[in-house]
């Protein structure tokens, strides 16, 4: 589609439309690339920012809703990230922020299942751009500007310039390693917090405001986590009807 001609009509079609079920061979081969990043040692060293940026928008989103001031954030090269907001030190507010970062990561990638199975691989997509763009607004350094930039552009390039495969297995992928690596920080945590590593961690933030022990709160991030690749993943599995027949041995009638 020509980008000088393009009207707000066509775009708007082309964002909120359906797009064709992917094959099913597109979708395994996504489902298998996430989760070989999320298993591989220096790619997932990579790939982790993805994750941080989503942990750290959860934290940025849920503070303002409940009435928060939000002061910025910062995504660093080691993957690791802090979100600053003021307000009561205490209270809802301040547990639901704390909640948020490892509850967004599968959760997001929950929502994107549901708008891959109604088929709207396009308005994930454009979503995408729209969480990162509102993100933007609020990172306070230059890795963090660099990091959401070039995620932006990837996903732009992919929604303006693929075709409908590519469209689909980008965002098939995308959705599968947000459900599959949500796990691994998860568990990343609770090794650091074992070692006396991680003494402000969200968890053990949680369990200074609510005096819920912090192994019970890694143990709903983990729950969530586990929850949402089960539903994500059945919700974005071909149907039995686009799998390829399987040829039955002589004799055997079906």
């Amino acid at each position: 589609m020509d980008v000088d001609t393009v009207s707000i009509a066509d775009l708007w079609d082309r964002v909120t439309g359906t797009q064709p079920d992917p094959p099913w061979w597109l979708v395994i081969l996504a489902a298998l690339i996430a989760l070989a990043a999320v298993l591989h040692g220096p790619t997932w060293r990579v790939a982790r920012n993805v994750v941080t940026i989503a942990h750290e928008g959860g934290h940025a989103l849920i503070a303002l809703v409940t009435g928060r001031k939000l002061d910025g954030i910062k995504l660093h090269s080691d993957t690791s990230g802090v979100t600053v907001s003021r307000g009561k030190p205490h209270g809802p507010g301040m547990v639901f922020t704390a909640m948020a970062g490892y509850l967004t990561p599968p959760l997001l990638g929950l929502l994107f299942a549901g708008l891959l199975e109604g088929g709207r691989v396009t308005l994930m997509l454009w979503f995408s751009l729209a969480l990162l763009a509102a993100m933007l607004i609020m990172i306070r350094n230059a890795y963090g500007v660099l990091s959401i930039a070039v995620t932006g552009a990837i996903i732009f390039g992919v929604s303006w310039l693929g075709g409908d495969k590519t469209q689909a297995g980008f965002a098939y992928l995308a959705a599968f390693f947000l459900l599959f690596a949500a796990a691994r920080p998860v568990v990343e945590l609770q090794r650091m917090r074992a070692r006396h590593m991680a003494p402000s961690s969200d968890a053990d933030q949680l369990a200074h405001l609510t005096r819920v022990p912090g192994l019970a709160w890694v143990g709903l991030f983990g729950v969530v986590a586990l929850g949402a690749l089960l539903i994500g993943g059945l919700m974005m599995t071909p149907d039995s009807d686009s799998l390829p027949d399987v040829p039955r041995p002589p004799g055997i009638s079906g």
